[in-house]
């Protein structure tokens, strides 16, 4: 028995516990041939991969750094669809997931770029044409945006991915005891997935975008 509504996404369901391999279930269970063959689905994802490269590029002006956050957007992208399909946990619908993952790339990038243009990471907390009364101001309100970046990128992607789930979960758990009612709101359930899985692609763009603006700043 359901003891409350955010109770579907405890994920911890007993001793021995599974519910968090649904981040590597998709590198466990496909074969490594399978991202070899030619097929419509791969060819699809190499012209998606292209498209994102050359507008990573545009920002950060380098193609190896493109690659990690392709990497990145597929990597939410293949969790967040996956936690449409029926049994599957939603890793990215807890902050434990999204903010390790928003923390990791942005510690990263402060690391190095305080380690190696440290005049330039100076730069960026007081902006070009400041006056000179504001200039320690800038400095706080700077640094603390800078601070809430990893946490505003989690809670973002938690929270929009919840949301759907939550509403579908109500929905579906008020529905289940009337079968005629539920047919004839089986069109709304239609439109609501399609609704949730234009969220999955555009919170994997958002996340993996912002990203990518905050690495071009270094």
């Amino acid at each position: 028995m359901m003891m409350n509504l955010f109770s579907v996404f405890d994920p911890s369901s007993g001793i021995m516990s599974l519910n968090w391999l649904s981040m590597l279930i998709m590198v466990l269970v496909t074969p490594t041939q399978y991202w070899n063959s030619p097929n419509k689905i791969i060819h699809m994802l190499i012209k998606l991969s292209i498209t994102l490269m050359n507008e990573i590029i545009m920002h950060l002006k380098k193609y190896e750094q493109s690659i990690i956050f392709v990497s990145l957007f597929m990597y939410l992208l293949i969790n967040n669809v996956m936690g449409l399909l029926p049994y599957i946990f939603t890793a990215s619908s807890h902050l434990a997931f999204s903010l390790a993952l928003a923390l990791t790339i942005w510690m990263s990038m402060m690391l190095f770029g305080w380690m190696n243009k440290t005049n330039h990471m100076f730069s960026h907390l007081v902006p070009i044409g400041t006056p000179n009364i504001l200039m320690p101001f800038m400095v706080v309100i700077e640094s603390i945006s800078n601070l809430i970046r990893p946490g505003s990128l989690a809670v973002r992607l938690t929270a929009n991915m919840i949301a759907g789930h939550l509403l579908m979960s109500l929905l579906g758990n008020n529905l289940s005891g009337n079968f005629t009612l539920m047919m004839m709101m089986m069109m709304m359930f239609i439109i609501l997935m399609m609704f949730e899985l234009a969220v999955a692609f555009i919170q994997s763009y958002v996340f993996m975008t912002l990203s990518t603006l905050y690495s071009s700043e270094i």
